[in-house]
């Protein structure tokens, strides 16, 4: 495998470090602060960041967007992350789902729908999946139970689909213009064999936004609720088939939210590295540096180990995921090793940092409450099984 970079990707990867230091840095303690979770959001950033193209990224270039590839998308995450993990997030969050209009959707779809998500700087994606009541039975349900996973029904009337339940922890809710909703469509079934994928855009009548979740990290990337009562969904909108929703996510399509995730802890462990260096070498104690200590350079030792672990990892990933080698357990671990790496070595960070690194909004203390965030999108044990079930039997 050869990892040097050429000179595109280079040059994203030194867009991306530029605009984090210049734009995203100077912001990013300052939105932590903001106690209200409904305005922690700041539209400014998003527009700056989209004109760069860190919003499109990923749309393909056919249909007019800039097409990167994997290690691209890699290299600019963790950039972005290393200034931010939730802002890099919510631009991320969009190339998610451009990647899933581009794989499942139909050229009538990518036309309404790509094009306006283009040319609009504030236009956000995002997905419903998550309900009170159903959230890690949706990524792994019983085959033949119809009472696990999401409950949100869909039927249809004439040339539309009526939507009624409700969706909890959705990302970019507050704030997304067009919406992939799971929907039951055969309730009778198990969401494998029952549930229909539908495009909804936030204007959709019927649809709105509940309240706005106020977590512990991860405070600028929102997440809301997410009501249908009686909402009208054209059958235009429907993607893939009837009670097909299981078929829609295959390849990178699917495989990207895992590899986010791990791109996205990578940069965080690599701010956690260079913020414990820095501590250390500025900080003494009993008369000389922490750096000299060593029980400080065993720390610092394993916080670097994990991270370029990860690196490497993340860049086997990026670079099967190019050549189409999909279906492999490795992206899946990924995201399984990252939740461990991010959360040791911010963990590990906040104790170079000692009682300072404790303080409230401190910079080490929101490296730790960001990585808590893995704990339930990355490493629960549904998502641990999830590896398993691409090993050989």
């Amino acid at each position: 495998m050869d990892f040097s970079l050429n000179e595109e990707q280079r040059a994203w990867q030194t867009k991306a470090r530029k605009f984090a230091q210049e734009e995203i840095r100077p912001i990013s303690l300052q939105r932590e602060q903001v106690a209200d979770p409904v305005r922690t959001w700041d539209w400014d950033i998003i527009k700056k960041g989209s004109k760069l193209g860190f919003r499109t990224a990923a749309v393909p270039k056919e249909w007019g967007g800039y097409g990167i590839d994997f290690v691209t998308q890699a290299l600019v995450m963790a950039e972005l992350a290393k200034a931010d993990s939730a802002i890099s997030k919510a631009f991320s969050q969009c190339w998610k789902w451009s990647h899933l209009i581009a794989a499942a959707c139909n050229n009538e779809q990518k036309e309404r729908f790509l094009k306006p998500f283009l040319a609009d700087d504030t236009y956000m994606l995002g997905s419903a999946g998550t309900e009170p009541n159903a959230g890690s039975d949706n990524r792994l349900p019983p085959e033949d139970d119809p009472r696990a996973g999401y409950k949100l029904k869909a039927e249809r009337k004439g040339d539309e689909w009526i939507l009624n339940g409700e969706k909890c922890f959705i990302a970019n809710g507050s704030v997304g213009k067009l919406f992939f909703v799971n929907a039951r469509t055969n309730p009778d079934v198990s969401i494998r064999q029952g549930a229909t994928v539908f495009l909804v855009p936030r204007d959709t009548p019927g649809f709105r936004v509940g309240k706005v979740f106020n977590k512990a990290g991860w405070r600028f990337y929102q997440n809301s609720e997410l009501i249908f009562e009686n909402a009208r969904v054209p059958h235009a909108n429907l993607v893939g088939e009837v009670n097909g929703g299981s078929k829609v996510r295959t390849g990178a399509a699917t495989e990207f939210s895992d590899f986010e995730l791990a791109c996205n802890a990578l940069g965080v462990c690599d701010d956690a590295c260079e913020s414990g260096m820095r501590r250390a070498k500025a900080t003494q104690r009993g008369g000389k540096p922490l750096i000299e200590q060593q029980v400080i350079q065993l720390k610092l030792a394993r916080m670097h180990m994990l991270t370029e672990a990860l690196r490497s990892f993340v860049m086997r990933a990026a670079w099967e995921m190019d050549r189409e080698m999909h279906g492999s357990p490795n992206i899946v671990l990924l995201m399984n090793f990252s939740t461990d790496v991010i959360q040791r070595v911010s963990e590990l960070n906040m104790d170079v940092h000692g009682a300072a690194g404790h303080v409230m909004n401190a910079f080490a203390d929101k490296l730790v409450r960001d990585g808590i965030i893995w704990s339930h999108l990355a490493g629960d044990t549904t998502q641990r099984l999830k590896a398993m079930r691409r090993f050989p039997k």
